[in-house]
C-alpha cells in the first residue's frame, strides 16, 4: 500500500514539475487587503469631524499599496460635490479635491468604501467616513458705515422687539419671539422700559409716543396685574394680567424680576420729569407701584436675608434665598432704598454677602475678580444689576466694581480667545458666554459651562466695560454674520459656528441690555437717571457703597 502511495506522490511532483518548464511565470502571491494609513484635510491629520475646512479644501489619502484607479469612481465619494483627482506615490496616495468650491458653513462627506482595491486585487477592510464642515464666509454682507450709525442701527433694530412686538394689550414685553405670545415678562419689561428713553432721546420715536406706552403698561401694571405682597410673578398673562406659573412651585411673586421692573420704573420715572399733567400723573402710578413693593416681606419672618419667591398659595416651598454673588444686586439695593419697605444693612451684609460663592479674588488670564465663581460665571451676572446703577468708580465693603465688572467681561473674553475647548469660531472677534437658547434648550453659559454657543447680547452687552474688545464683536456680528443672524429685531439670540446652529428667537432679557448697555457706553443716560433717584442714593449709601455724586 505504501508503494502505490509514494508512486502516485512521486506521479504529481514529475507532472507538475514538467508543467512549469517553458511556462510564463510564476503567479504573484495571494493579494492582500489592506487599510488607510492616513488621511488629511487642509493639512490636519485623522481628523474625522473636520470644522472650518476651507471651501477648496485639499484632501489626501494615503495607502500602503498602489491603488487600483479602475476601482475608485465607485469606491470614492464626495457626498453633494463632485471631485478631481490625482494620483501621487505610485498610485498610493490619492489628492482629492472638489470640482468647485463648497459653499460656506456647510456641511459634507468624504466616503472611502471597501469595494476599492488595490492594483494586486487586496480590498480595503475598513471604510473610511471624513466629515468636512466649511468655515464660514468673511466677507462682509453690508455695506461700512461709521461705528456710530452702527450702534444707531443696532439699538433702532433690536428696540423693535419692546416697541413692534410688544404686548398689545398691556404693553408688556413678551418672554420670547417664538414661544406663546400672550406670556410676558416682568423683568424682560423693566429691561424695555429703560429702553423707551433711548428710543426718545435717539429720535427713534417721538417723546409723546414714549410717554404713551409707558402710561400703558403702568396701567396695566397698576390696575389688572396680578401682585402679591406689591411684587410681581416672573410671568403674566398680557391680556388677563393673571400669573402664569414659571415652574409647579414658582406660581407667586419673584423679587428679583420685580426689581428689574421697579430700576425700569425709576429709570422711566425720572425721565417723564415734565410738569404737565400726563407725564405727573405717570411719576405718582410709578411712584405707587414702587411703594407698594413690600421688600421686607421677602426677609421671611424677619431673617437676614431676602428670599426670591413667595406664593399666596404655597408661601415659602421654594425656599431660595438670595445671596452670593450673581444678577441679584439690584435686588438688595433697591430693597434698602424703599421708604415703605426698606431693609437694614445687616440683610444686605448677613445675607447677601454671606454666600459661599461671594468673594473671589483670584487672578484669571492677569485679572483679578474681586466676587464671584470661578472664572466669573455669565455674563448677565455684570449686566443685569448694571443697567442702571453705574459701577465706575462705585465700590462698597466688599468690591471695586469697576474692577469687578471689566475683569469678569475681560475674562470671559480671554477665555473665548483662549477656546481651550477647541470650538469652531471661538476667537477675539467672536466671543461671549451668558444665559441663551441653544439646540434644544436653554442654558446659562460660562467659561465653566461652555458648550459651543455664541449669545451676541454677552459681548455687546459689556460694551461699556470693553468697548475695543466689544466693539470688534459687534463688527463680526453684523458685518460678516449679518446675513446669518441679522433679523427683525436685531441679533438672534445665539448661535453656534461649531455646530451650525443659529437661534430663530429673540428673547426680552437679552435684547433689552443691548439697547440700554450701548447708550451707556454712549452717553450714561441710563445711569444717570436711576443714580439720580433720591431713594436710590440714601439706599446705596445706606449699604455702605460710595461714588462720585453718592
Amino acid at each position: 500500500m505504501r508503494k502505490i502511495v509514494f508512486a502516485v506522490l512521486l506521479f504529481h511532483a514529475v507532472f507538475i514539475t514538467a508543467c512549469k518548464k517553458g511556462s510564463d511565470p510564476a503567479p504573484l502571491s495571494p493579494a492582500q487587503d489592506f487599510s488607510i494609513n492616513s488621511w488629511d484635510v487642509d493639512g490636519i491629520t485623522n481628523q474625522t469631524d473636520n470644522k472650518g475646512t476651507s471651501v477648496n479644501p485639499g484632501i489626501r489619502l494615503y495607502f500602503p499599496v498602489a491603488i487600483d484607479r479602475a476601482s475608485v469612481a465607485s469606491a470614492i465619494a464626495l457626498h453633494t460635490a463632485g471631485y478631481n483627482l490625482n494620483y501621487q506615490n505610485d498610485d498610493s496616495i490619492l489628492v482629492i479635491q472638489p470640482k468647485s468650491a463648497l459653499s460656506y458653513l456647510s456641511n459634507y462627506m468624504l466616503t472611502v468604501n471597501n469595494t476599492l482595491k488595490s492594483k494586486s486585487g487586496g480590498k480595503l477592510i475598513f471604510p473610511v467616513e471624513i466629515k468636512l464642515q466649511t468655515r464660514y464666509d468673511p466677507s462682509y454682507k453690508f455695506p461700512v458705515i461709521s461705528d456710530s450709525a452702527l450702534l444707531d442701527k443696532i439699538q433702532q433694530q433690536t428696540f423693535k422687539y419692546f416697541w413692534d412686538f410688544g404686548h398689545p394689550v398691556s404693553g408688556l414685553a413678551r418672554e420670547r419671539s417664538n414661544g406663546n405670545n400672550d406670556v410676558v415678562t416682568s423683568g424682560g419689561t423693566g429691561f424695555g422700559i429703560m429702553a423707551i428713553p433711548v428710543a426718545v432721546s435717539r429720535n427713534f420715536i417721538t417723546r409723546a409716543d414714549g410717554l404713551a406706552r409707558m402710561q400703558k403698561i403702568v396701567g396695566f401694571l397698576k390696575n389688572t396685574a396680578v401682585k402679591v405682597k406689591g411684587a410681581f410673578p416672573h410671568w403674566l398673562n398680557g391680556t388677563t394680567g393673571a400669573i402664569i406659573p414659571f415652574s409647579a412651585n414658582d406660581d407667586g411673586a419673584d423679587l428679583v424680576e420685580t426689581s428689574y421692573l421697579m430700576a425700569g420704573l425709576l429709570t422711566a420715572r425720572q425721565y417723564f420729569n415734565g410738569t404737565d399733567a400726563e407725564e405727573t400723573a405717570l411719576r405718582n402710578d410709578i411712584n405707587d407701584l414702587w411703594n407698594g413693593v413690600e421688600w421686607d416681606w421677602f426677609r421671611n419672618s424677619g431673617q437676614n436675608v431676602l428670599y426670591w419667591h413667595y406664593s399666596d398659595t404655597k408661601q415659602w416651598i421654594m425656599n431660595f434665598p438670595i445671596q452670593g454673588w450673581n444678577e441679584c444686586l439690584i435686588t438688595y439695593i433697591l430693597a434698602a432704598s424703599s421708604t415703605t419697605h426698606g431693609i437694614p444693612p445687616s440683610v444686605y451684609t448677613n445675607g447677601w454677602a454671606s454666600g459661599a460663592s461671594f468673594l473671589n479674588g483670584n487672578t484669571f488670564y492677569g485679572y483679578q475678580l474681586p466676587l464671584g465663581p470661578s472664572l466669573g460665571g455669565p455674563l448677565f451676572f455684570s449686566h443685569y444689576s448694571f443697567l442702571g446703577i453705574n459701577p465706575n468708580e462705585l465700590t462698597d465693603a466688599y468690591a471695586n466694581y469697576t474692577t469687578q465688572t471689566t475683569s469678569h467681561s475681560l475674562i470671559n473674553y480671554e477665555y473665548c480667545k483662549a477656546n481651550p475647548r477647541k470650538w469652531y469660531g471661538y476667537s477675539d472677534s467672536c466671543w461671549g458666554l451668558t444665559a441663551s437658547d441653544i439646540q434644544d434648550g436653554y442654558t446659562a453659559s460660562s467659561p465653566t459651562n461652555d458648550v459651543g454657543v455664541i449669545a451676541p447680547t454677552a459681548a455687546i452687552s459689556s460694551l461699556p466695560y470693553t468697548p475695543v474688545e466689544s466693539m470688534k464683536a459687534l463688527k463680526f456680528f453684523y458685518y460678516v454674520l449679518g446675513d446669518k443672524i441679522w433679523k427683525d429685531y436685531g441679533f438672534v439670540d445665539a448661535f453656534s459656528l461649531h455646530d451650525l446652529w443659529f437661534a430663530n428667537s429673540f428673547l426680552a432679557i437679552d435684547q433689552g441690555p443691548q439697547i440700554v448697555m450701548i447708550e451707556n457706553y454712549r452717553s450714561g443716560l441710563l445711569w444717570n437717571l436711576l443714580m439720580s433717584c433720591p431713594e436710590v442714593k440714601t439706599g446705596l449709601k445706606s449699604l455702605g457703597f460710595s461714588a462720585p455724586g453718592l
